[in-house]
């Protein structure tokens, strides 16, 4: 992982962009509830999930753990020690 007072501004910028993608996904479910068979609805949700994968896969790689499903350290729990996404900075 790289050093996370160096990477502060561009987490922050990832963590925002994830924010953003997930409102829309999450917009784009409240659509496909009420309009189940659009097919450019549904499209779009694919492609904002694919971009959330996307982002969330950087953020973990330069900014540490996003998700209590990523936290992988075997050699111990490491969930509680790592910054939590909101608070960067907060364990340095």
């Amino acid at each position: 992982m790289m050093n996370q007072m160096n990477e502060q501004p561009r987490c922050k910028s990832l963590l925002r962009e994830l924010q953003l993608v997930d409102f829309s996904l999450y917009d784009t479910v409240l659509y496909l509830d009420a309009y189940p068979d659009s097919k450019e609805a549904l499209e779009y949700y694919r492609t904002l999930l694919q971009e959330r994968k996307s982002l969330a896969a950087q953020y973990e790689k330069n900014c540490g753990t996003l998700t209590i499903e990523s936290a992988e350290n075997t050699q111990y729990w490491d969930w509680a020690k790592l910054p939590w996404p909101w608070e960067l900075g907060a364990n340095l």
